[in-house]
């Protein structure tokens, strides 16, 4: 059964930017009022912000690093200071370092598992008691993983771990959290050429070539699946691949 989101309360993580953005602004055409976090692009999330606004709801822009437990637990006061309630979360933020296993420093490790599993597992945690004081009591949990959740991606060992890990943190937070609240997560593919690749237009789209649906996609087809887990409300510890069928190869 599909529940209308208008008038709920999302928190989306990354929102400043990328497909972080493009997930808040899709929840925000649904009617849903938008935490936008950010961590260092202050001017990209006032730029969301206004966007936001401009489709009728409510948007307030929190600058968190989420490597610091106490700036989360800060990101989650000032939520319930602006908005009182909480019904989507969207784990987006992350980061993705490139480097050989035998290169990959204890700090590179410690950084990257504290962004992309840490932070994800303390939100959720702080998440639901402010999920379990709506009326209907309960909520989502989207979050937003990548190839090296599944598949053993060599070129970046460490952001495979901790994507593997937030796969996990899903089913295990689904199976613990449910009836009331539901997690998922979606899996994008090639949707956006990464900003510091030097690929060229060109072999992105070749990239895109080899899926069986034979093209490259968008942010936007990433956040209506986020829309869609966030709505459709018989669905949970469940994973969506938005990738136009790369995981098949």
């Amino acid at each position: 059964m599909r529940t209308p989101l208008t008038d709920q309360v999302a928190l989306v993580t990354g929102a400043a930017h990328r497909v972080g953005r493009a997930i808040a602004l899709e929840l925000a055409r649904q009617g849903v009022h938008i935490l936008v976090h950010y961590g260092q692009s202050a001017e990209a999330a006032q730029e969301t912000v206004r966007e936001i606004k401009s489709l009728g709801v409510d948007a307030q822009a929190v600058q968190a690093n989420l490597a610091e437990p106490e700036s989360i637990t800060a990101l989650f006061a000032a939520l319930a200071e602006g908005f009182g309630r909480l019904h989507i979360l969207v784990n987006s933020a992350s980061n993705f370092q490139k480097r050989a296993l035998t290169e990959v420093t204890l700090a590179d490790w410690q950084e990257t598992m504290a962004i992309n599993l840490t932070a994800p597992f303390l939100c959720t945690q702080a998440a639901v008691p402010l999920m379990r004081r709506n009326d209907p009591p309960g909520g989502v949990i989207i979050n937003i993983l990548d190839k090296g959740a599944l598949k053993a991606w060599s070129a970046y060992p460490h952001h495979s771990v901790s994507k593997a890990g937030l796969w996990m943190l899903t089913q295990v937070s689904a199976s613990s959290l449910g009836p009331d609240i539901r997690v998922n997560a979606v899996l994008p593919g090639p949707v956006m050429k990464p900003s510091d690749s030097g690929m060229s237009d060109a072999d992105w789209l070749a990239l895109g070539k080899r899926g069986p649906l034979q093209r490259v996609g968008a942010a936007e087809d990433v956040a209506r699946a986020v829309a869609y887990l966030a709505s459709e409300d018989f669905v949970t510890g469940t994973l969506i691949h938005v990738d136009g069928g790369e995981h098949l190869w």
